[in-house]
């Protein structure tokens, strides 16, 4: 079973979600044929690399909150996020373009290291001091850090175009499956499960896309005497025409 997780570095809800997914997934049964694909993105689509402003002046400019209801709704998000085990910084934190971390999680995703890459990315943006944006070697670093080459590295930060096309076909998707918001998780392209929902919802979900996969069909001639029957190899060998 596929379970697709579309995501934002800059959604706090993604970072506690895929925490309360992974607690789920951690206790379901049948989690060794779970295939977890991580998509891009972007809530601000477009945004300048240079834009950079702190969180709380993002938050009161975008939604017309005050700074105080800024203040708390972070407050709420690092309790919500100590619950699961994570660290995050209420104040301090800075916003801006995550185009190029996407990219580079598509890179990641071609070495086999695109889960170690998110979270590497998640956790520096929500609980450590040094700003994830703006600086091509802090993104390099972190790459590094996730397990990847630092040139391969540089060299898709450095070309404009590298893996652009992966990201907005992740992001077009996303937008014919309905998703306006993240996270989104789809569970083999059957069950949609919008935000950061409780594990106990992450865990219903996935017991119940798993039973309600539809047994393997076999088309054959409907022969009887299994005289039509095409050849094969199996367990045993390969069964030879005797003439």
């Amino acid at each position: 079973m596929r379970v697709e997780i579309w995501s934002d570095i800059a959604c706090p809800w993604c970072y506690v979600g895929k925490a309360r997914f992974e607690k789920a997934l951690r206790d379901f049964p049948h989690r060794d044929e779970v295939e977890v694909v991580h998509r891009s993105f972007e809530l601000d689509p477009g945004r300048a690399k240079d834009d950079i402003q702190p969180v709380i002046t993002m938050l009161t400019r975008k939604y017309g909150m005050s700074a105080a209801q800024a203040e708390a709704g972070e407050d709420n998000l690092g309790a919500q996020a100590a619950a699961e085990g994570l660290d995050y910084r209420t104040r301090g934190r800075d916003h801006g373009s995550t185009f190029d971390m996407h990219r580079l999680l598509h890179l990641a995703k071609e070495h086999g290291r695109q889960e170690q890459l998110l979270d590497v990315l998640y956790r520096a943006n929500f609980a450590e001091e040094r700003s994830v944006f703006g600086e091509d070697e802090r993104l390099v670093e972190l790459a590094v850090a996730a397990g990847l080459d630092a040139d391969a590295a540089r060299a898709v930060l450095a070309d404009p175009e590298a893996y652009a096309a992966e990201v907005r076909a992740d992001e077009r998707e996303a937008a014919q499956l309905g998703a306006n918001g993240v996270p989104f998780f789809v569970l083999d392209r059957k069950y949609g499960v919008s935000g950061a929902q409780p594990a106990e919802v992450f865990a219903q979900a996935l017991t119940q896309a798993f039973g309600e996969r539809a047994p393997l069909k076999i088309v054959d001639s409907g022969a009887t005497d299994g005289a039509d029957s095409a050849d094969a190899c199996g367990p045993d060998g390969c069964a030879v025409p005797q003439r």
